[in-house]
């Protein structure tokens, strides 16, 4: 079925989705990808192409975004992501006019890009946004939506939908972790009609994940990936409790899987592991190292290090004056 539009004869308008037509949206299936959590239902309702809007929260890096791309690569469903900021308005959402071979054209927005294709709409980190995504309120009800700039009238293609991922509820964010959060409007919100809290996954799961990591660079250690995945449970559930200020995601736990491969070619646990926790503050750094060697009998008998020591001794750098000539 042909996506419907009304265009008055005098609007110039350019379809980025006729332009690209040749072009795929269907994302491509990750072999790292391992199920859990809330997949089944994200894959339902996407395999069922009807419009039902949908939102996933949770922590930085617990798995939100990935589910939706790879449920889309699954079900051969075409995804436009489109990243929300504070600065994300009507321009960049619905469409703005370019400069093109001397002509003035209307280039369309991700919304109206996927309404026409009948696509997924993801608006990822959608708490970002200000009251300007207000605008987009007709497409959360599934009905036309006037681009007022050309008069032109727009109408979701079957299989069109929506969903979006965010730190926070829309609620705003009282930890300090997610500062650019905003409050969102309650109208705006009300028209998801499901809400899905995304968690880290549990440590069979995660195991698997990294498992599959280091295979895909030729690089295999079963034991690592278990105490890893162990080792972030025990973070997070301290975390849970409040004692502890800090969380280690599972986007992180693929970043000391990939060092690990990649780095030291399968060889040097703990430089992947101090790699990876140079981005936290130096005593958070230092108990996760200690908590790691802990587990593992093949570090624990590994000399202490100082945190703010892991970076240089990470890139082989050393603090002896003899060895700094300058």
């Amino acid at each position: 079925m042909t996506p419907k539009t009304k265009t008055p004869d005098s609007a110039k308008t350019f379809s980025t989705s006729d332009a690209a037509a040749s072009i795929s949206y269907i994302p491509d299936k990750d072999k790292n990808f391992v199920p859990f959590g809330d997949f089944e239902d994200i894959r339902m309702i996407i395999a069922s192409k009807q419009f039902f809007p949908f939102q996933l929260f949770g922590l930085s890096g617990c798995g939100k975004t990935f589910p939706i791309e790879q449920a889309c690569a699954e079900t051969r469903r075409e995804l436009v992501r489109a990243p929300i900021t504070v600065e994300t308005d009507e321009d960049s959402l619905i469409g703005h006019y370019i400069l093109e071979n001397g002509q003035t054209l209307f280039q369309y927005g991700p919304v109206v890009i996927a309404m026409l294709r009948g696509a997924v709409l993801l608006l990822d980190e959608v708490d970002k946004a200000s009251s300007k995504i207000m605008c987009i309120q007709p497409v959360l009800e599934g009905k036309p939506l006037l681009i007022k700039k050309t008069n032109e009238l727009i109408f979701p293609a079957p299989g069109f939908n929506i969903c979006s991922t965010a730190n926070t509820k829309g609620q705003g964010d009282e930890t300090g972790k997610f500062i650019t959060s905003n409050h969102l409007d309650e109208a705006f919100l009300e028209r998801f009609a499901v809400l899905y809290e995304a968690d880290f996954p549990e440590p069979a799961i995660e195991r698997e994940i990294l498992n599959r990591v280091m295979k895909s660079h030729n690089v295999s250690d079963d034991e690592f990936c278990g105490h890893l995945a162990t080792w972030a449970k025990n973070i997070r559930t301290t975390y849970k409790q409040g004692d502890e200020g800090e969380v280690i995601s599972t986007r992180r736990m693929v970043h000391i899987a990939n060092a690990f491969a990649i780095m030291t070619g399968g060889a040097d646990r703990l430089k992947a592991i101090k790699l990876c926790l140079t981005r936290f503050n130096a005593d958070i750094a230092e108990g996760w190292l200690g908590a790691y060697k802990a587990l593992d009998v093949k570090t624990s008998n590994a000399l202490p290090k100082k945190a703010s020591d892991i970076g240089a001794e990470a890139f082989g750098a050393s603090d002896t004056e003899d060895e700094h000539p300058w």
